[in-house]
């Protein structure tokens, strides 16, 4: 299916998801009538991304059936959404077209995006700063993304899509779904790779393929071994490190800065408004990529400091009067826990987790890694609170409890507590906190009420005596 083949009436199924909104928001921004459903907005919780589709024009429906009428051009479906489902139900019985997202993301870009950011983690706030490089240089990306990005303007038709030119596209490309297979990029970035949503072998094969389709140079973590050794499979590969002195792209100096991070690069000295030696290799990546694309070094490095960041990346929601900081974060594979509390710890004070994990067969195969994490970063007076492993719905065998992980962080000596609730949890926070210098994380990934839970311990920590 080509760009023009795409059909003018879509329906999404599950179109609130951080993966199918964006895309969405970019039909419906190009012309196409865009209808959904979502069980988030059946239960009122659409939030953000609800509100940024109507003014779109988007139509929303119930997640019954009723939305599917014969003149749906076709229902648009993630690999998450089960053949019970009412929609798909609903649109087998008419005989429509039901797409993968995958499929019409393939169609979107066919003609191939310039920049596609792929890695086990990173990727995100990669592809956040590389678009606003390219904006901040003049030009007038498309920007498809996993994550708000915090540098949107107003006119952006969801904080995760910017509308631009259709020949310069910048996207996430996620291995998680597979879509990482559909592209072939002028330039494809490999940040890290890691055990995360697939084994070692398949990451290997699916990541070596997406670096030999680059047309014009893979861009590669080198303090990542398993991305490294990508580097032979491309027809001109570009290397950035933090440690490696052979690489393309080096930083030196690492030091926090405020809330953000300082590090020399080029001759010259880099201040990131994010925090973190994790968003010093970021931003090396993004401007290697916008080197790529025709814009000077030292363009890029200076529009840089002008990056905001990637909302639910270590996001500070406020600060107490008595020095309690409250943040909110995305981590959830033991690669992005690490380099959270590594970047909490470099500076003084108490770190309270509370971390959902989310999903049963990932958390299952990320076991070890999670408690490692946690157990390897946290210190006397720390505290891990886990609620139960979030269930988004399907046909998850249940056979792991977060009760399972707590018992994990007990043993390596980590003051780790299952939460029975929402309430308890904050009940236990509050209870635990030893200002001036303490940080409280909200973690975990999908559940779209973890940020507002950070929000309400703000709230609440705030008017504590």
């Amino acid at each position: 299916m080509g760009t023009h083949a795409i059909p003018p009436n879509l329906f999404f199924c599950g179109i609130i998801g951080s993966g199918m909104s964006p895309l969405a928001a970019l039909l419906a921004r190009r012309g196409h009538r865009v209808r959904g459903s979502d069980r988030a907005l059946d239960s009122g919780q659409g939030g953000e991304a609800a509100t940024a589709l109507r003014r779109l024009g988007v139509e929303f429906f119930p997640q019954d059936g009723s939305g599917i009428t014969p003149d749906t051009g076709a229902l648009v479906v993630s690999s998450a959404v089960e053949p019970e489902v009412p929609d798909v139900a609903a649109a087998a019985r008419l005989g429509l077209p039901i797409l993968k997202r995958a499929d019409l993301l393939g169609a979107v870009f066919a003609r191939g995006p310039a920049v596609a950011v792929g890695g086990t983690s990173g990727k995100t706030t990669v592809t956040g700063m590389a678009g606003h490089i390219l904006r901040q240089s003049g030009a007038d990306p498309t920007v498809i993304n996993g994550g708000i990005m915090l540098n949107s303007r107003p006119d952006d038709p969801l904080g995760s899509t910017w509308a631009g030119r259709e020949d310069l596209c910048v996207i996430e490309a996620d291995e998680s779904d597979g879509t990482i297979e559909l592209y072939t990029p002028r330039v494809a970035a490999v940040t890290t790779l890691t055990l995360d949503h697939k084994s070692l072998p398949e990451l290997r094969a699916l990541f070596g393929n997406f670096v030999r389709r680059a047309s014009r140079c893979a861009v590669i973590g080198a303090d990542s071994p398993e991305a490294l050794a990508l580097a032979g499979q491309a027809a001109h590969a570009v290397t950035y490190s933090l440690t490696d002195r052979k690489a393309d792209w080096r930083a030196g100096s690492v030091h926090p800065h405020g809330d953000g991070v300082c590090f020399r690069c080029r001759n010259r000295t880099v201040r990131l408004a994010v925090p973190g030696r994790h968003n010093v290799a970021n931003a090396l990546c993004a401007a290697a990529c916008c080197e790529a694309l025709g814009v000077a070094p030292a363009e890029a490095l200076a529009a840089l400091e002008s990056f905001r960041g990637i909302e639910r990346r270590l996001q500070v929601v406020g600060r107490t009067p008595d020095g309690i900081t409250i943040l909110d974060d995305f981590a959830h594979n033991p690669e992005k826990i690490a380099a959270s509390l590594a970047t909490l710890r470099e500076q003084p004070g108490q770190i309270i987790v509370f971390y959902q994990p989310h999903g049963f067969r990932p958390t299952a195969m990320l076991r070890a890694g999670i408690v490692e994490a946690f157990a390897s970063r946290l210190a006397g007076g720390d505290l891990v609170l886990m609620p139960e492993i979030y269930y988004a719905g399907g046909t998850a065998e249940r056979n792991l409890s977060s009760r399972d992980l707590v018992a994990d962080l007990a043993a390596r000596g980590v003051d780790a507590r299952f939460a029975e609730s929402r309430a308890a949890a904050a009940d236990a926070i509050e209870r635990a906190v030893r200002p001036p210098r303490c940080r409280v994380v909200v973690m975990g990934a999908r559940d779209p009420s973890l940020g507002p839970f950070a929000r309400y311990l703000y709230d609440t920590l705030g008017q504590c005596d």
